[in-house]
């Protein structure tokens, strides 16, 4: 019997079990979770793409 789970959901559910051991930082878990999304290329993967872009351009702008 084959087990299929979606990718998103078991990023999530890694991130919540490292952030319940104390592994990770909340913001490091963010982190972890935008690529979970990214990754498993569900729907919200096009706006969490476009908000780590303008993240990435807004951090190589500052001086």
């Amino acid at each position: 019997m084959i087990v299929s789970i979606s990718a998103a959901l078991l990023f999530g559910v890694i991130t919540i079990v490292l952030v319940r051991a104390q592994r990770v930082s909340a913001g490091s878990a963010v982190l972890v979770w935008m690529s979970g999304f990214t990754a498993a290329g569900t729907g919200l993967a096009t706006p969490v793409n476009d908000a780590l872009t303008a993240l990435a351009h807004y951090v190589a702008t500052i001086h």
